[in-house]
C-alpha cells in the first residue's frame, strides 16, 4: 500500500466506504460504474489511464469478510468481481502474470469450472485464466498424466465428473485440478463477488 494512502487513512479514519462504483471484469480490466451503469446493471467504463490502473493495483486488497477493495486514500472502494479477485495471463515459458502485474512463481492448485473456464490458485491469490489464453492452458491439462482428447475434455466439463487424476502440467509439475463452479469456489475461499 502506498505511504500517501496510509497517511490519509490515519488522518481521516471515519470516511464512509464506497460500494458498486468499481468493478474488475473477467479480462482484468478495472471499470468505473456510475449511477447509470449500476441502475442498468452495465459493466461500466474501462479505466484506461495507466497511472490510475497502477495506483489501484498497488492498493488492492481484501478485508476480513472476504470483500475485495481498492484503498483510495482514506476511503475503501469495494470491488464488484465479474469472476475471481485476480485475472491471470499466461506469458511465454509458462509464466503466470496477474492483472496487477505480479508474477505467480508458485501454484498450489487449479480449477476447471463448469462453464469451461479455468482458475489457478496460490493461497488467497485466486485467479481466473484470461479467456484469450484458455486454449493454451487447456492444452496443458492432463488426465492420469496423459493429454486429454477434446471430446473427453468436453464430457468432463459437461458432467462435472472425471475418472482419474486431473492435473495441469506446469513446468515439470502436475498441479491438481478440481472440478467446481465459480460460486462454489468463491464460497470455499470466503470471497464476496458483490460486497454491499
Amino acid at each position: 500500500m502506498d505511504d500517501i494512502v496510509k497517511a490519509a487513512m490515519a488522518k481521516w479514519p471515519k470516511v464512509p466506504h464506497c460500494y458498486a462504483w468499481l468493478a474488475l471484469d473477467a479480462r482484468g480490466n478495472w471499470r468505473m460504474r456510475d449511477e447509470r451503469a449500476q441502475a442498468l446493471n452495465l459493466a461500466g467504463d474501462t479505466i484506461r489511464n495507466p497511472a490510475l490502473q497502477q495506483f489501484i493495483n498497488r492498493n488492492y486488497g481484501v478485508d476480513d469478510e472476504g470483500r475485495w477493495y481498492f484503498q483510495n486514500g482514506p476511503q475503501k472502494v469495494y470491488v464488484d468481481l465479474e469472476a475471481t479477485p485476480y485475472i491471470s495471463q499466461l506469458l511465454p515459458n509458462q509464466v503466470w502474470r496477474l492483472h496487477t502485474g505480479e508474477i505467480l512463481d508458485t501454484l498450489e492448485k487449479a480449477h476447471l469450472l463448469q462453464d469451461g473456464s479455468m482458475t489457478i490458485q496460490n493461497g488467497e491469490q485466486l485467479a481466473q485464466v484470461d479467456d484469450r489464453d484458455l486454449v493454451d492452458v487447456i492444452a496443458l491439462l492432463r488426465l492420469n498424466s496423459d493429454s486429454i482428447p477434446d471430446d473427453q475434455l468436453w464430457q468432463i466439463i459437461e458432467t462435472g465428473h472425471c475418472d482419474g487424476a486431473l492435473a495441469l502440467q506446469w513446468h515439470n509439475n502436475l498441479i491438481p485440478v478440481q472440478l467446481t463452479t465459480l460460486a462454489r469456489l468463491m464460497q470455499e475461499n470466503g470471497f464476496q463477488s458483490k460486497p454491499r
